[in-house]
């Protein structure tokens, strides 16, 4: 069994739309937060340390998808389920479950990348092996 962090999110009236539905946007934004709160979780320093130590920037997502199952509103407080389902030499797929009490309102997957600056142009990025220690950690 995969490490399982829960990320709990307060929906914000800003996060609706005129429906008062959280506008769906925000269900990648708070995958995406779940993410760097599943990494602080393991163990790994906050991606401006990891650069000043080994370079690596952060993890940015290369491919995303989801699914939404029930809306979520205004004063609702919801968590997000985040864990690794597939690690590959450069990529790692992670599954991200949005629940609200005991019903599953969403679910979505990205896969994403150890990235550095790529030397040969700081404005670029470039993938990078997962390093060992790191996927140790989050185990």
């Amino acid at each position: 069994m995969s490490r399982v962090q829960k990320h709990r999110i307060n929906v914000e009236f800003g996060d609706c739309d005129p429906a008062q539905i959280a506008f769906y946007p925000n269900f990648f934004r708070w995958f995406d937060s779940s993410s760097r709160h599943f990494f602080e979780n393991c163990g790994v320093k906050p991606w401006r340390e990891m650069e000043k130590e080994c370079g690596i920037i952060g993890t940015p997502v290369v491919e995303t998808s989801s699914r939404f199952i029930r809306p979520t509103s205004y004063g609702d407080v919801v968590e997000v389920h985040t864990s690794i389902v597939e690690w590959n030499a450069k990529t790692f797929r992670m599954k991200h479950e949005l629940w609200r009490d005991d019903v599953l309102l969403a679910e979505g997957f990205d896969v994403r990348v150890f990235a550095i600056r790529h030397p040969d142009d700081p404005a670029r990025i470039k993938a990078v092996p997962i390093p060992g220690d790191i996927r140790e950690m989050c185990q």
